[in-house]
């Protein structure tokens, strides 16, 4: 059976659990019409479940299933009126996570529901403006820091302190244990921005002492994370599923091809440009969205004729001069941060499962093309230089994926080897 994205640690009682979220949220000061959004999308749940027969336990399976009727993992979550399918996909992870963890972390949407008190709001404001003009921060990186200063923010409120004179060293370690259920390379980057905040306090004198030196160290090994892979038989099989005679498939193979033959990121091939295809040079350039590093790559033959069939056949006329654009009506652009739900869709119709767990979407594509690559001893700076890499550390990340598949194989001597 596939893997499912909702790791349960146990098997619980469905309406105790959703009982007990609701709880949680009414605890945490959720506005009403969350609570109700939340309360909506489990009672759903529970319905579902006892329709198809699954009995009154939460698992992961569950969830996926869930999510499969109601169509979730379609691109029409982006579409106009369809915002529901977004929250329902959130409802069902926050319950995932607090079935697992017992903790319910703020979404973006509840963030932006916090009302901070004025002195708080005021400063915060203030350190917006000089991350803007002082440190020059990207506006997506400001975005995300922001949003976990006012998470910070709320928590210090919540422990009655009204000023930020009154900030203590306790108050940092029982914030970094508070959220130390996440992955310890997000607190480590959570850490870093509230010693960002603390040291802007200081300079400003709002506080005498810099406190960003209390603040617990958090160590993330360079690798501790090993890049998910697919088989090259998974990403055939993924390629043959997409239905090139319609529109959708047309945009979706062009898509899938960036990232599988040219290691593009999600974020630059959502904005690429048409200004930004040098047909007679045969070249794409972007400057990376994450980098900010101008990226030149060959516009390969294949890539070149997946583009082609696309513009011509598959994309909508429209003055939008991003290359890929929605099926539907209007025809806007992509929004949102990520293209999950086009892997998602054509993985489902090739029915691909995966033999360990691992991520599944268009970044993984990325990591299996730079795995490729050095299977076959492609040199890491040409690797780096493919992938835009600033610093080779990244690009050496994929030699431990390349030891552990092996180590995987090494385990099954009875298995046969997929052949690429």
């Amino acid at each position: 059976m596939e893997q499912t994205t909702f790791p349960i640690s146990q098997n619980l009682s469905l309406e105790r659990l959703v009982g007990d979220a609701i709880g949680e949220i009414e605890r945490l000061g959720y506005s009403r019409r969350s609570r109700n959004r939340y309360r909506a999308t489990w009672e759903h749940l529970i319905e579902f479940s006892g329709r198809k027969g699954r009995g009154d336990q939460f698992s992961g399976e569950l969830a996926v299933r869930f999510l499969e009727e109601y169509r979730v993992a379609d691109e029409e979550t982006d579409s106009s009126g369809q915002g529901w399918r977004r929250h329902m996909a959130w409802g069902v992870k926050v319950l995932a996570d607090f079935a697992k963890s017992g903790r319910i972390d703020r979404g973006k949407t509840e963030v932006e529901a916090i009302h901070l008190v004025p002195a708080m709001q005021n400063t915060l404001r203030d350190y917006e403006e000089y991350c803007k003009d002082r440190l020059y921060l990207r506006p997506s990186t400001l975005d995300r820091r922001t949003t976990e200063l006012t998470i910070f923010l709320d928590f210090l409120h919540s422990r009655k302190a009204r000023s930020l004179h009154e900030i203590q060293v306790l108050d940092l370690s029982e914030f970094v244990s508070w959220r130390d259920h996440l992955q310890p390379k997000t607190v480590s980057r959570i850490v870093s921005d509230v010693g960002s905040f603390l040291r802007f306090l200081t300079m400003r004198g709002i506080v005498q002492k810099d406190l960003s030196v209390e603040l617990p160290k958090i160590r993330v090994p360079r690798d501790a994370t090993i890049p998910s892979v697919w088989e090259q038989e998974l990403v055939v099989r993924l390629w043959e599923a997409v239905d090139r005679s319609a529109a959708k498939g047309k945009r979706d193979y062009a898509i899938l091809l960036l990232a599988c033959r040219l290691g593009m990121r999600v974020g630059d091939i959502r904005t690429l440009k048409l200004d930004q295809i040098h047909w007679e040079d045969s070249t794409i350039e972007v400057t990376q969205s994450k980098t900010g590093m101008l990226l030149s790559l060959p516009l390969t033959n294949e890539v070149g004729e997946a583009l082609i069939d696309y513009l011509k056949s598959g994309r909508p006329p429209t003055p939008h001069r991003e290359v890929f654009l929605k099926v539907n009506p209007p025809f806007d652009p992509f929004t949102g941060n990520n293209l999950h739900h086009i892997v998602t869709y054509w993985r489902l119709l090739a029915g691909i499962t995966f033999r360990t767990p691992q991520k599944r979407g268009i970044h993984s594509l990325r990591h299996t093309l730079a795995t490729r690559l050095l299977q076959k001893g492609t040199p890491f700076t040409t690797i780096a230089e493919i992938l835009g890499h600033t610093s080779l550390e990244s690009t050496r990340i994929y030699a431990k994926a390349d030891v552990e598949a092996l180590r995987s194989v090494a385990l099954d001597p009875e298995e046969t080897n997929h052949v690429e």
